[in-house]
């Protein structure tokens, strides 16, 4: 596993995101781990983020494209400072962009925010974590409706590799349904294989019961 995924992981952890216990998640399914993007909150801890996705980015999709699209609201800050680390890493000038929960009738009237959707341009969408791809089924429609956009693909933080609606995971869903390459920066098949019975700071995130009841959970979501 690339170096920067291990760190990646530790980072998770470290900053609240990834936790373990029990869980309800938002499509009703019990879930022994939970990954909360919102408890990213720091100047720093938003500034590695972006270096996380930026890598990458560089590494699956490379820089060739115009927009960074992130729906609202988790969307806003990772587009903003994964665009901020593009520029500083790899000399790469995108616009960030981002849709609007509610239509804006004044001033900056739309339902964007950031850089401007134009005919012919090459659209990164980035996302936190994609469970049923609700926003990204929302937000492709409404990119083409407004410009004759190329959507090039999409990058999120963790593949929770589950079944979507059927039995393939919801990122091959997207893939299938819209004909776009999707990727992570780590899947939990590599944060279990890492963490599993390894010291981070002195703590075992995941030990043989946490491990038993992840794989239990696999057993009836994951993919087979």
């Amino acid at each position: 596993m690339d170096s920067y995924k291990l760190d990646f992981i530790e980072f998770m952890v470290d900053s609240g995101v990834l936790t373990f216990g029990d869980f309800t998640t938002k499509s009703g399914r019990r879930s022994p781990f939970f990954i909360n993007t919102g408890n990213y909150t720091t100047g720093r801890q938003l500034n590695r983020l972006g270096d996380y996705y930026a890598k990458a980015i560089k590494d699956n999709f490379g820089t060739d494209f115009d927009v960074l699209f992130g729906p609202a609201y988790k969307g806003i800050p990772l587009s903003v400072a994964t665009a901020i680390s593009l520029s500083s890493s790899y000399g790469a000038n995108v616009n960030y962009c981002s849709s609007r929960k509610e239509l804006k009738d004044h001033g900056d009237a739309g339902i964007l925010l950031g850089g401007p959707i134009k005919d012919n341009q090459k659209v990164l969408l980035i996302e936190d974590v994609t469970t049923a791809g609700t926003s990204i089924r929302e937000s492709i429609p409404m990119l083409k409706s407004i410009a004759d956009v190329e959507i090039v693909g999409l990058i999120i933080s963790v593949d929770r590799m589950e079944k979507g609606q059927n039995d393939v995971s919801a990122l091959k869903e997207l893939e299938q349904e819209f004909g776009l390459k999707t990727q992570a920066i780590v899947t939990m098949e590599e944060i279990i294989e890492y963490l599993h019975n390894r010291p981070i700071e002195g703590v075992v995130y995941i030990d043989d019961e946490i491990k038993g009841r992840i794989d239990e959970y696999y057993e009836i979501y994951g993919l087979k």
